[in-house]
């Protein structure tokens, strides 16, 4: 759906203090630590964000490595930029079907969980090809099953209380909607990739402060936010509160740990 890829008015900054801390911070390690041995010497990041793999990239990798970090949604770029990172990275607004650099113009690209969102993922990745050098590599991850994701599971569910009628799917349909291997590398030889891709399960630990906090972020930090308030706008606050007592239910009052899981892919130019 058109308004899933939608980051705007007070999301970002709900997504930075509650999702990047207790989704996004671990698997931006992963990925910075996967491109650590093999030294790009130029980096372009899609999808980048409010910057969590950004910061991870600029400590991981050399200070002579150049870093594009590039994002669709201006609220969530200018929030990155904001926070920074540890040394020099060039922030840009751009879309991933149609990326504004040159041919081979990068040794890698990484995205974090930005291709669940590309609303043409084959154009998408043409265009990640276009622009990688030969030999280069493409290093992205994608969220597996709902299922496997406790606190994503568990609030969605929640919110099927609140609207029975209707309930919002968009943790379902689009974080968690492109879990396929099969998908994932016929989308990638669409996009004129010809090697195959390596794809790796790789399971985490998901952690808030407080179940509160877990619920504040999932309903209001994410495009879940829209999904609620086109419903009705007056109980967003009551989606929330349902959300949080959920999370308590299952995890207890105090600070809260749940199982997630991801579907880490790497393909070579």
């Amino acid at each position: 759906m058109k308004n899933d890829a939608v980051f705007a008015g007070s999301v970002p900054a709900l997504y930075e203090r509650y999702m990047v801390p207790m989704l996004f911070e671990p698997y931006a390690r992963d990925l910075a630590e996967r491109l650590r041995p093999r030294a790009p010497r130029r980096v372009l990041e899609l999808a980048c964000g409010t910057g969590a793999v950004t910061r991870a990239i600029a400590v991981e990798l050399p200070a002579t490595t150049s870093v594009v970090a590039t994002d669709l949604n201006p609220g969530m770029l200018e929030q990155a930029k904001q926070l920074g990172a540890s040394r020099q990275v060039e922030w840009q607004v751009a879309d991933a079907t149609a990326l504004p650099f040159a041919d081979a113009s990068f040794d890698a690209v990484v995205c974090q969980f930005g291709a669940m969102f590309f609303p043409d993922k084959p154009k998408a990745y043409s265009q990640v090809r276009r622009v990688l050098a030969p030999g280069g590599f493409f290093l992205f991850n994608v969220w597996d099953r709902i299922e496997d994701n406790e606190f994503a599971d568990v609030i969605t569910k929640s919110l099927e209380r609140v609207f029975p009628n209707d309930p919002p799917r968009f943790m379902a349909r689009t974080p968690h909607g492109y879990r396929d291997a099969n998908a994932l590398a016929k989308d990638l030889a669409d996009g004129g990739f010809t090697t195959a891709p390596a794809i790796t399960v790789v399971e985490k630990r998901s952690r808030a402060a407080t179940a509160g906090d877990a619920a504040l972020g999932y309903c209001q930090g994410t495009p879940m936010r829209g999904e609620i308030e086109a419903r009705d706008p007056s109980r967003l606050e009551e989606a929330t509160r349902v959300a949080a007592e959920a999370v308590a239910a299952r995890f207890g009052k105090g600070p809260v740990d749940g199982r997630m899981q991801a579907l880490i892919v790497d393909i070579t130019r």
